[in-house]
């Protein structure tokens, strides 16, 4: 792990980027009641009922050493959308 780490802390080297890719689905939700609002002195009262309303998948990737992010929302989440987050990617990289 140590030596996963250790690339992190190398120099800025605009020729050889590090960056780091993530994926991740979410479930979307919504809410069937309508939240109760405030009163003085008492906080907002809101029923924890939902309604499911399907998934999105989220790509990540992020360059530490810039600060860079960009993300990218999907409706499904397979091999081919990986692939066309991967080519934007290598895009965002051309002299590297």
């Amino acid at each position: 792990m140590e030596d996963v780490l250790s690339v992190y802390k190398r120099p800025y080297d605009s020729k050889n980027p590090v960056i780091a890719m993530d994926e991740v689905s979410k479930q979307l939700t919504k809410e069937t009641r309508y939240p109760l609002p405030a009163k003085s002195g008492e906080v907002a009262k809101y029923d924890t009922e939902y309604e499911r309303n399907g998934t999105a998948n989220i790509f990540l990737m992020t360059e530490p050493l810039t600060g860079t992010v960009h993300t990218k929302v999907t409706e499904r989440r397979t091999c081919t959308d990986w692939a066309h987050f991967i080519k934007n990617i290598v895009l965002m990289y051309p002299d590297s």
